[in-house]
């Protein structure tokens, strides 16, 4: 039985077990702080309600996750009340959510309005915004100072400062260090990290969202896809084509990074007591794809539904609107270095004094690229599925660049002939 089968009779044996334990059921996340946090809150809400909440921890790849999800919601199971959703899953999951706009009292009209926008389908706000998430650069601000390097503004400048560094510091006696950490490995991440790459460099954002039609095979696309394959094994250790997110915030953690990609998250991390890199790292946008390309990050974030088939729904969209409240988001923002989903959350004295970035990179957060989840809607797993898996055959070395994403072209055109939006 494979890995993530195992994880998922696992978590559904729990729910089993606990299903008169609680009046409600909520999903959380582990990735770095998350379960953590969602505990914390959720144990704050319970105090205050009189009500009893369990947490159930899910895997931490997010396919996995999904493929959980909907074999809970597939079976119109009520084991979990509310779910933590990626937000590119509303237009996947969408026919097994609770419309929330009869809960929320308007309180979604405090939240980014293209974030809420991207959870309302067919006229019905599926989730609520917990956090929102962009692609950042993070970087050793004491070894750039040591060998008088800029911070670089594009990849071509990132490539040269890493590989001098990590060779200047490997000659040192630190033969672990590597010049650039990112997520490799084949699964969602890396659709995120490469679509960051394609973008930067002016490739388009695989399916444009007017004609639904695929725009992948291009010039711009193939040379940001070939500067990253440049990548393994010269500044980036072979072995990231297996990384996740904490896979590449533990090599960069340890001090053995001069740059990584990762979300926001890793920054509180990064300045715990114990981190080797504590009051050692600066984060800033991600470069360019050469002097006229454009600094590009994805969107990512999460969000928090409920589910048709609870039995409490009333109950549950209140732990919602508790959850993405102002006041949580700050607590979450301070704590964690979650980005909140609310403007105001941006210019608060408390939130700036533990994430200076966040001011910083403000327009970043609000200006971030979004996947095709919504031209595509329920495909989209398909779609991310294999462009990920192109992306992962050149960065291997299993074919080069322009043959893998002609390929990735004929095989988006089969999923959909006429067009995703015609599709959709």
């Amino acid at each position: 039985m494979k890995k993530s089968s195992l994880m998922h009779t696992a978590v559904l044996m729990t729910l089993a077990a606990a299903a008169q334990a609680a009046p409600l059921k909520i999903s959380c996340g582990a990735v770095g702080q998350e379960l953590e946090l969602c505990k914390q809150s959720v144990a704050e809400w319970s105090k205050k309600t009189g009500n009893d909440v369990q947490v159930v921890s899910t895997p931490n790849d997010s396919n996995e996750r999904l493929a959980l999800y909907q074999q809970i919601l597939g079976s119109g199971s009520d084991k979990i009340d509310v779910f933590q959703i990626d937000v590119v899953w509303p237009g996947i999951l969408a026919n097994h959510l609770l419309d929330l706009k009869p809960y929320t009292n308007g309180a979604e009209k405090q939240h980014f309005a293209g974030i809420v926008g991207n959870n309302t389908i067919g006229g019905r706000l599926l989730a609520m915004p917990w956090f929102t998430d962009a692609g950042v650069l993070y970087y050793r601000k004491d070894l750039l100072e040591k060998y008088k390097q800029p911070v670089p503004k594009t990849w071509e400048e990132l490539t040269a400062s890493a590989k001098k560094i990590q060779d200047a510091e490997r000659a040192a006696g630190n033969d672990k260090m590597w010049g650039y950490v990112w997520q490799g490995r084949a699964y969602e991440g890396l659709s995120c990290d490469a679509l960051e790459w394609v973008v930067s460099y002016k490739g388009g954002t695989i399916i444009d969202a007017a004609s639904g039609k695929p725009t992948i095979n291009n010039p711009q696309a193939v040379k940001a896809l070939t500067t990253a394959a440049g990548w393994v094994g010269t500044i980036t250790p072979k072995a990231v084509l297996n990384y996740g997110e904490e896979e590449a915030r533990g090599v960069f953690q340890a001090g053995n990074a001069v740059f990584m990609r990762n979300w926001p998250y890793a920054w509180a991390l990064a300045q715990k007591p114990d981190s080797v890199v504590k009051d050692k790292v600066g984060v800033v946008a991600l470069p360019k794809g050469g002097a006229d390309g454009r600094n590009a990050a994805t969107l990512g974030g999460w969000q928090l539904a409920v589910s048709k088939y609870s039995k409490n729904q009333k109950l549950a969209a209140e732990l919602v609107n508790y959850l993405t409240s102002s006041s949580v988001q700050k607590m979450r923002a301070i704590n964690g270095a979650y980005n909140p989903t609310i403007s105001a959350l941006y210019r608060d004295p408390d939130v700036l004094k533990a994430n200076p970035f966040f001011g910083e990179l403000y327009n970043t957060f609000t200006s971030a690229v979004g996947r095709p989840s919504s031209v595509s809607a329920a495909r989209y797993n398909q779609v991310s599925n294999q462009f990920w898996n192109a992306t992962h055959d050149v960065l291997s070395g299993k074919t080069d660049a322009q043959t893998s994403l002609a390929q990735l072209d004929a095989q988006l055109k089969r999923l959909a002939p006429q067009g995703f939006s015609a599709a959709k």
